[in-house]
């Protein structure tokens, strides 16, 4: 199992509203590709201050190494990196194997 890690900081002019339609476009992902087997998100809540300024997380899981290879260059997957470019400040992403 591949864990696909994203954190996203947001430029100023993407409002609330903004950033709710962009998180729920990002969740949509899950019902357009099969790769996915799981997907996750939230908004930051930690008291600890650490966040860097990032505040929506995403944990996209797949099967393989596989799978989530072919995710990345999926026309959805694409579609929606275009929407969001215009409204991101940074990018945080990791994957990591379950239990490696």
């Amino acid at each position: 199992m591949i864990r696909h890690l994203v954190l996203l900081r947001f430029t100023e002019a993407a409002n609330d509203a903004k950033r709710a339609e962009l998180a729920a476009d990002f969740a949509s992902l899950a019902s357009q590709i099969a790769f996915i087997r799981g997907l996750e998100w939230g908004v930051n809540v930690s008291p600890e201050g650490l966040d860097k300024g990032f505040t929506h997380g995403f944990v996209v899981s797949f099967a393989s190494a596989t799978d989530r290879d072919a995710y990345l260059p999926h026309p959805a997957h694409q579609a929606f990196v275009e929407r969001l470019k215009p409204w991101l400040a940074d990018v945080l992403v990791l994957d990591y194997e379950v239990g490696a």
